[in-house]
C-alpha cells in the first residue's frame, strides 16, 4: 500500500545531482571514477580516520573488514543477539562462526557478558551501534587488548559516531542517515588493513593486471555515481544530524506520558526512533490504516533459522523484539508530520 507517512526516505538536499551529472558527463562512472576517492577522503576526514575504503554495501564492508583481519574457518567472532542479520552473515561469509551475546536495556550488546563468550578461537568482537546508540566502547577495547583480539564496529546505523575500533563499517543504503542508494565504507587508521580491504573488494588483481589471482576476493566495488551521491551527503552530515536531533526531541515530547508507551534511552545520533508499546501489533495495524508505516524490532540472532538455539525465548533480545517497533524517521520529517503521527498514537490509546 501507499503510505502518507513512510518509515524512511532519503534526503537529497545538497549537490547530489550536480556531482552525479559531472560523473556521467565526464564518462568516469565506474569504480575507477574520481568521486570514489573524493568520498573516501571526505568521509574519513569527517570521522577523524586516516583511511576510507568504499564498497558496495554495509554487509560487504563488514565482510571486507573481517577478511582483512584474517578471519576465516575455525575462528569465532562475537556478535550481538540484537542486530540486523547482516552482522552475523558477514561472519558466516568468511567461514567463521558468530558467537552471540545478549543485549542490555539500551538494545546494545551487554558488555558485561562478552568475556564469558571468549574462547581460544575468538578473533574479533563486533559491537553494533543499534538505532544510533553508541556502544560502551571503552571496556570493549580493554577486553580486546587483554585477550589480543581485534574489534570491528558495525556502524551501519550510526553515521556521526566517531570510530575507535580497528575498523568501523558504515552502510549507505537508502534508509540510512546518509545514503548512496546502496553502498558502504570501511574506516581505519591502519594502512595495511586499508590496502587489504581495497585489494579484496576489487577481485585481488595484481598491479600488472596479469589475471593471476592469489586469493579468493570479491567484486565489492562502489561506482563513481554512487560515490558522487555519498560525497554530497557527507557534506551535509552535520546539518542532517542536527535536524534529526530535533526530530528525536519532538517525538520525546509528543509521546511522553502516554499510558502504554515506553520510551527508549536517548540515541547518540538518530537513525530510527524506537519505542516499546503495549498491544504493539494492534497499534501498528491501526497506524497502517491511518497511512503511517512502522517497522518491527530486530529478531534475536538465536531465533534465526540459520543460527537457531533453543535459548532464544529467554533472551533480553527476545523480550524487546516482542513489543518493540519504530516510527517514521527521516531527515525530511516535518513537525506537522510528527504531530500527525503522535496524534494517531494518542488516539489509539485514548480509545
Amino acid at each position: 500500500m501507499s503510505y502518507t507517512q513512510p518509515v524512511s526516505k532519503p534526503w537529497l538536499g545538497g549537490r547530489e545531482l550536480e556531482y552525479v551529472t559531472d560523473a556521467v558527463s565526464g564518462g568516469w562512472i565506474s569504480s575507477q571514477g574520481p568521486y570514489v576517492k573524493k568520498f573516501e577522503t571526505a568521509f574519513a576526514e569527517y570521522n577523524g580516520s586516516a583511511h576510507g575504503v568504499a564498497c558496495s554495501s554495509g554487509t560487504t564492508a563488514l565482510t571486507l573488514a573481517l577478511r582483512a583481519l584474517g578471519v576465516g574457518p575455525g575462528d569465532e567472532v562475537i556478535v550481538p543477539e540484537f542486530t540486523m542479520i547482516a552482522s552475523a552473515w558477514a561472519v558466516s561469509y568468511t567461514g567463521a562462526t558468530p558467537v552471540f551475546v545478549d543485549c542490555g536495556d539500551d538494545l546494545n550488546i551487554d558488555v558485561s557478558r562478552i568475556e564469558e563468550k571468549i574462547t581460544p578461537r575468538t578473533k574479533v568482537i563486533m559491537p553494533v551501534h543499534i538505532y544510533g546508540r553508541r556502544c560502551d566502547m571503552d571496556p570493549i577495547m580493554d577486553l580486546a587488548h587483554q585477550y589480543g583480539l581485534r574489534v570491528v564496529e558495525d556502524s551501519a546505523e550510526a553515521h556521526g559516531v566517531r570510530p575507535v575500533a580497528d575498523i568501523a563499517c558504515f552502510s549507505l543504503f537508502a534508509n540510512k542517515i546518509i545514503t548512496a542508494g546502496e553502498g558502504g565504507i570501511c574506516l581505519t587508521d591502519d594502512p595495511y588493513l586499508t590496502e587489504q580491504m581495497a585489494h579484496l573488494r576489487a577481485m585481488a588483481f595484481t598491479k600488472d593486471h596479469s589475471f593471476l589471482h592469489k586469493k579468493l576476493a570479491y567484486n565489492f566495488r562502489m561506482t563513481s555515481m554512487q560515490a558522487a551521491v555519498a560525497l554530497a551527503q557527507t557534506e551535509q552530515l552535520d546539518s542532517i544530524l542536527a535536524t534529526r536531533r530535533e526530530i528525536e526531541r519532538r517525538y520525546d515530547e509528543g509521546l511522553s506520558g502516554i499510558d502504554g508507551i515506553t520510551l527508549m534511552p536517548p540515541r547518540d545520533v538518530l537513525w530510527m526512533y524506537d519505542l516499546r508499546a503495549d498491544r504493539r501489533d494492534e497499534l501498528m495495524d491501526f497506524l497502517k490504516d491511518e497511512g503511517v508505516e512502522t517497522r518491527l524490532f530486530f529478531k534475536p540472532m538465536s531465533r534465526q533459522p540459520g543460527y537457531l538455539d533453543p535459548v532464544w525465548p529467554s533472551l533480553n533480545a527476545s523480550r524487546f523484539s516482542e513489543d518493540g517497533f519504530y516510527l517514521p524517521t527521516h531527515t525530511g520529517l516535518t513537525s506537522d508530520d510528527q504531530e500527525f503521527i503522535v496524534g494517531k498514537v494518542r488516539k489509539f490509546y485514548a480509545a
